[in-house]
């Protein structure tokens, strides 16, 4: 695997921070490489099966929150607009159906169908999740049609079932489920947050303060980055999270501050985003907001930084 992502031009050290800057046409590249070297066609769509809603980390939580499964695709269609620049969800009516299509402004030398599969397959895993497990099959739906015998190696997964050369890459459900509210499994929650904490234990042994910035990066698409949350994420209370930050001589105001503008400078270096959609990313309502912070943080406006800082321009980027 080392040598296959020195290949497509990235690093181990940029897969271990989730915060960090991806370009999504390298990672579709890695994927491409990676099929050829298992002698999978279907790798993407084997490697979303092993994916749960968790990849989404805390949004995960947020969304299954939402009022309606309508209201939580969304949201967690903004959060893929932030986050996966080049790749848009949009439903299309078909008859008493919705059609939940996926569309990719992307290329790698490689071609893209990996990215695709695994893009389809997490859409249609974190769909079946915020379903629960009674309703009629869910239609996994992809424009390319693999040869018989790779077809048969498609996933057996309960609920799905797939559709190869189809007129679009994506989903259909139902249109009455759009109104269906969320389910919320408290078991798997609970699951979650044992398995965020560890993980963030094993990433950051003896680190709070780098946890909690790890946290930070996670919420705040979400514009719910707040102590409340970030303490309950870490099961402690507030008080106790911001106590613990103060004997590391910090707080949760300076690591809100740090995790903003390392951010920053990652997207405008590399020209990944709009500076309004930034401001988003980064949990402000306006962008005016932000660039009056980020001149105070580095003396510059984002435009004159972005001028200083010429970085290679990708305009197809993931976190």
């Amino acid at each position: 695997p080392v040598e296959l992502i020195a290949a497509a031009g990235l690093s181990s050290a940029q897969l271990r921070n989730p915060n960090t800057y991806v370009s999504y046409s390298k990672l579709a590249e890695l994927l491409e490489m990676s099929a050829v070297a298992c002698g999978q066609p279907l790798f993407g769509l084997l490697l979303s099966e092993l994916q749960t809603s968790s990849v989404l980390g805390e949004l995960a939580i947020t969304l299954s929150q939402q009022a309606t499964v309508g209201a939580a695709l969304a949201s967690a269609n903004r959060y893929l607009y932030l986050h996966a620049r080049g790749v848009r969800m949009t439903p299309v009516e078909q008859g008493e159906s919705v059609v939940l299509e996926l569309t990719f402004e992307i290329s790698s030398p490689g071609g893209i169908d990996q990215l695709i599969q695994m893009s389809v397959g997490q859409l249609a895993t974190f769909v079946l999740d915020l379903l629960g497990s009674k309703q009629e099959p869910i239609a996994l739906l992809l424009r390319q049609r693999p040869l018989r015998s790779a077809a048969s190696s498609a996933p057996k997964r309960p609920g799905l079932r797939f559709e190869f050369g189809t007129g679009c890459d994506g989903i259909r459900i139902p249109t009455t489920w759009l109104g269906r509210k969320p389910h919320f499994d408290e078991e798997a929650m609970r699951r979650h947050f044992r398995d965020f904490i560890q993980l963030l234990e094993q990433r950051y042994p003896d680190s709070l303060r780098d946890q909690v910035r790890d946290i930070m990066g996670q919420l705040l698409p979400s514009g719910e980055c707040t102590v409340q949350r970030v303490a309950a994420t870490l099961d402690l209370q507030p008080r106790v999270l911001q106590k613990r930050l103060q004997r590391d001589g910090t707080h949760y105001a300076e690591l809100l501050r740090e995790t903003r503008l390392d951010i920053a400078k990652q997207h405008l270096g590399a020209r990944s985003m709009a500076i309004t959609d930034l401001a988003l990313n980064l949990g402000y309502a306006e962008a005016s907001v932000f660039s009056r912070h980020f001149k105070q943080w580095t003396g510059h406006s984002p435009r004159a930084w972005q001028q200083l800082n010429p970085g290679t321009p990708d305009t197809s980027g993931s976190r």
